[in-house]
């Protein structure tokens, strides 16, 4: 069977610099709110577990649940328009969440950013994979998913001076919309670009798929739940594994700012200004470095490159999240974001790339979508939840946050460490599997 040609290079480096903006953007969006924790808290009232609920729960509760049903159309359908879509919906609502008078408010608007970022990354991830050569895919997930660290490295620095003048400000009169706080004049200003970037989208031209038709095949969801069955445990730990890296990380971005504020007493853009630096320079490297580890084992016969890099990953992060949350000097824990993130960030271009070449062309958005949905369900909706409930109902104090992150994240990475060992070998008969048929 004639298979069509991919882009040349150029142009599938391009497409992942605006798909990167996109992923870029929808991190920014998505982070903006761990920086405005405090007057948050002040002006709706509200603890840390109902942050950790708008920060981790809301977004996640169909972020996860839709990504299935958007990934079959991303696998039959112009995926250049889904995800143009999903950038100008979730754009409008993070500047809904400008709106919001009280809790309930905010946590639909933040559902709805959730709903919109669904449609992102499995049309992004089926996209890259039809316009790279299987052995220079991890470098190019690797770099777009670099977006997540520049992302919320941009958020924090943007961020910063904002929530520091929300901290003393009063109330805005601005017209027609009435009484804003800064904070919320934040979300808004924050949110609005996205409409430009899903015009940007539309201008790219769609790679044309490999090992499917050109109106685009889509397995049967039973056939992708077979598939699944099949390498069940290949999947598994890939899933789990990298799924517990992810709550780590997100642990982290959501509460480290407030370890800064409340135990080093820190005003919240400087706080910000050296995690968003740190996440900039070591997350960005850490997440390129790990895509292109994966495609150096891959192009040494090692197909399970992938669980490799996440060993390592978890590994490396491990002595760090238990101690830099936890110090008592706040420029110790400065110098240790370095390692923290970089090893943070070390996982997760391979994930996205070990994912392609464990499955069928046809099935990839799906799978994507299901890794997204345990990724995110953990990750996103667990992490930062766990954290704030081990510090409202554990240790009752809001000082005992960085206590918390580091009891959360150590857990976290161990456990992701003895995953990501045992799974190797079934990955490496899995992706073995894919290159027979």
């Amino acid at each position: 069977m004639h298979q069509p040609e991919a882009p040349g290079p150029r142009y599938a480096w391009y497409l992942v610099g605006v798909l990167c903006v996109a992923y870029t953007l929808s991190f920014v969006d998505r982070m903006i709110l761990a920086l405005l924790v405090e007057p948050i808290k002040r002006d709706l009232g509200i603890s840390d577990t109902q942050v950790g609920l708008l920060h981790g729960f809301a977004f996640a509760i169909f972020y996860t649940t839709l990504g299935v049903p958007i990934a079959r159309l991303a696998d039959r359908t112009d995926r250049r328009r889904l995800i143009a879509a999903g950038v100008a919906f979730w754009s409008a609502m993070t500047a809904l969440c400008g709106f919001a008078r009280g809790f309930w408010d905010l946590f639909l608007a933040r559902v709805g950013v959730g709903v919109g970022e669904a449609a992102l990354s499995p049309a992004a991830f089926s996209m890259l994979a039809d316009a790279f050569p299987a052995n220079r895919l991890g470098r190019a997930l690797g770099v777009y998913s670099s977006a997540i660290f520049a992302g919320a490295g941009v958020a924090l620095l943007v961020g910063g001076a904002v929530a520091a003048a929300a901290a003393s400000a009063t109330a805005l009169d601005l017209p027609v919309i009435g009484e804003i706080r800064p904070w919320q004049l934040t979300f808004i200003v924050v949110g609005l670009p996205g409409l430009l970037v899903a015009m940007w989208i539309l201008t790219l031209r769609e790679p044309p798929r490999r090992g499917a038709t050109a109106a685009g095949k889509s397995e049967p969801f039973a056939a992708v739940l077979a598939w699944l069955r099949r390498h069940a445990r290949a999947y598994g730990c890939h899933f789990a594994g990298f799924a517990l890296l992810s709550l780590v990380f997100n642990a982290t971005i959501a509460w480290l700012p407030s370890v800064f504020v409340r135990v080093h007493g820190w005003a919240a853009g400087e706080a910000a200004f050296w995690i968003g630096l740190s996440l900039i320079v070591f997350g960005t490297s850490g997440i390129v470095a790990g895509g292109f580890a994966a495609d150096a084992w891959r192009r040494r016969g090692k197909p399970d490159g992938s669980m490799r890099v996440g060993l390592t990953s978890a590994l490396g992060v491990l002595p760090f999240a238990a101690v830099a949350p936890a110090v008592a000097s706040p420029w110790l824990a400065v110098a240790l974001l370095g390692p923290l993130l970089f090893f943070s960030a070390f996982a997760f271009g391979a994930a996205a790339a070990g994912l392609q070449w464990l499955t069928p062309p046809t099935m990839r958005a799906q799978v994507s979508a299901l890794f997204l949905f345990v990724n995110n369900l953990v990750g996103i909706g667990g992490g930062p939840v766990a954290v704030a409930l081990l510090t409202d109902r554990v240790f009752g104090i809001p000082a005992s946050v960085g206590t918390s992150l580091a009891l959360v994240g150590a857990a976290a990475a161990a456990v992701a460490a003895v995953v990501q060992w045992a799974g190797i070998r079934a990955f490496d008969d899995g992706v073995r599997s894919v290159g027979s048929q």
